[in-house]
């Protein structure tokens, strides 16, 4: 699913691309957004690897973590937007990373440890799309009740007949 042998791969890599293979670790280079941020999808097996180099390299800001239901039926993805803030930097670093999972087993290692910030942007994951972040401290509902049966933002999630407006008044 990684595999970064493809012809245009040179291409689309990036400076922290370069210096991933260089230090051998899994990687898959996605290209860039329309602002220029180098994108690379990471496998969820090789994330909190991945996550203590990006720390490492300098990627010492968490600026967001979100996630999304690719389609119905298919992969679940969690996106991460790292920033390596500095003093003397005209123009911050900054890197998107993707985590594809099965929606079937969503789970994918918790940045918790390394950056602080994931701690309620993983629960809202969890809560919205079910993903497991493994060692999360307090992985529980954020926005839903704790009764709530089901993953809201699934695309394939079936609406509640009804809804218990418990603490309207």
């Amino acid at each position: 699913m990684l595999d970064t042998s493809t012809k245009n791969t040179d291409e689309i890599r990036g400076r922290l691309s370069v210096w991933l293979a260089k230090k051998k670790l899994a990687h898959r280079p996605l290209g860039f957004d329309y602002q220029g941020v180098e994108t690379l999808q990471i496998r969820s097996e090789d994330w909190l690897s991945i996550a203590v180099a990006l720390y490492v390299y300098g990627f010492n800001y968490l600026r967001s973590q979100c996630a999304y239901d690719v389609a119905p039926g298919g992969l679940l993805a969690s996106v991460y937007h790292f920033t390596k803030v500095q003093d003397d930097a005209d123009q911050p670093e900054e890197v998107c990373i993707k985590v594809f999972v099965s929606r079937q087993n969503p789970q994918i290692p918790s940045i918790f440890w390394i950056w602080k910030s994931a701690d309620f942007q993983e629960r809202e994951s969890y809560d919205m799309l079910g993903i497991t972040h493994e060692s999360h401290p307090r992985l529980k509902r954020i926005l839903m009740p704790d009764s709530w049966i089901g993953w809201p933002l699934r695309k394939d999630y079936i609406v509640p007949d009804f809804y218990e407006l418990q603490d309207a008044y």
